[in-house]
């Protein structure tokens, strides 16, 4: 199987959420966390944007000595000296630098012609490529790119020296089919393109970034830039723990990856709580309803066997188990499990008697406690 390289881009496209700015010290520390992890690339910060971007990707390069750091730049020689600069420790070190791509960018950003970006790109991928041994090159925007033209712009960077290209749905816009098959016609269209490992970074305006990374690794890219949480730029990014549990579960998916899941959960929470960003409940993998059931018909089949409605393992994760939540829409199923848990026995008569009681109780209350339990019990003249 291939090597699926994890670019982990939390601490650079996550903090650009507005109210998610990190000191230096909150950083490394989330970066100690993707480190365990096992993330194979982090993108520490973008060291031209300012002075503590740059003391947190310096900080970050001394104190990490097992994962790539990465530092974002534009096609610019002064940004690219920057980066070179606050990653002068690090053990491995990268730097990601790029242009846009698209019709859009080039006429309405860049004012400039896809002659003069083809120029720009290379010219960034030389010079990067003489202050640091590992060079990325991402197209901005290169969802909407013509592919023909991103063909040539990808050939270009790999000639000037670029081992890894990104391919970014920075609007989010692309459909999965579209996104593969722009993965597809690059591995069969830029002649060089065996010199280098093709990377995604998807968006999620229309709620498909993790669809479109894993439609960009079955046609061929190797590398998926993702975040914890999904976090990142407006509507964010691909989702770390989504992406790496598909691969788990799908095993047709010819890739490997190095990620400790059952750290999942601590790096979530660590990350929400720095980043005073809070998940969703219903987040795929890492919400608080992830693997709670509330459905009578869920819960039975839970009880019976946690497969029926469950196909990740909590603790695959690091979550401490499966949760049965007693509602309004809970069957007996649920109660009598419930009741077993505090130490009672109930027979037939007593369970439907106690589940009569537990639906008034319940119709009132959006969620049964362990309290209330105790008094719908008692009062069928059931005891512990």
């Amino acid at each position: 199987m291939d090597k699926l390289f994890v670019f982990d881009t939390t601490l650079r496209d996550g903090e650009q959420v507005p109210g998610c700015q990190l000191k230096s010290d909150e950083k490394l520390e989330i970066a100690f966390g993707l480190e365990s992890l096992g993330v194979d690339v982090i993108e520490a910060g973008f060291p031209i944007s300012s002075p503590e971007d740059f003391r947190s990707v310096s900080l970050i390069s001394k104190h990490i000595r097992n994962t790539t750091i990465c530092g974002l730049s534009r096609a610019v020689e002064e940004d690219i000296d920057v980066a070179a600069e606050a990653l002068k420790s690090a053990a491995m070190g990268r730097i990601h630098t790029g242009i846009g791509t698209s019709d859009s960018h080039i006429k309405y950003k860049l004012n400039a012609t896809q002659d003069e970006i083809l120029a720009r790109a290379t010219h960034a991928v030389k010079y990067a490529r003489n202050k640091v041994a590992e060079v990325e090159f991402y197209a901005e925007d290169a969802g909407r790119t013509d592919n023909e033209f991103l063909a040539r712009i990808v050939e270009a960077a790999i000639s000037a020296g670029a081992t890894i290209i990104n391919i970014p749905d920075t609007t989010g816009y692309c459909l999965p089919e579209q996104f593969g098959e722009k993965i597809s016609f690059l591995v069969n269209n830029v002649p060089n393109i065996d010199k280098a490992i093709i990377s995604t970074h998807c968006h999620n305006d229309l709620g498909l970034a993790t669809a479109n990374s894993i439609a960009g690794v079955l046609a061929g890219a190797r590398q998926v830039e993702c975040t914890i949480n999904g976090i990142g730029e407006r509507a964010g990014n691909t989702s770390l723990e989504e992406v790496v549990m598909i691969i788990n579960q799908h095993k047709h998916i010819p890739v490997s990856h190095n990620i400790d899941t059952k750290k999942i959960i601590p790096i979530s929470t660590t990350v929400s709580e720095m980043m005073n960003m809070p998940v969703q409940p219903n987040k795929a993998i890492v919400g608080a309803n992830a693997f709670a059931h509330s459905s009578g018909i869920h819960q039975d089949g839970v009880i019976k066997n946690r497969e029926t409605y469950e196909i990740i393992d909590p603790e695959e994760v690091g979550a401490t188990g499966s949760e049965i939540i007693l509602t309004a829409r809970s069957g007996k199923a649920a109660l009598n499990f419930h009741a077993k848990k505090l130490g009672y026995e109930l027979d037939k008569e007593a369970l439907k008697a106690a589940y009569k009681n537990f639906l008034e109780v319940a119709d009132n209350v959006r969620c049964i406690e362990e309290s209330h339990l105790h008094d719908i019990l008692k009062k069928v003249k059931v005891y512990a």
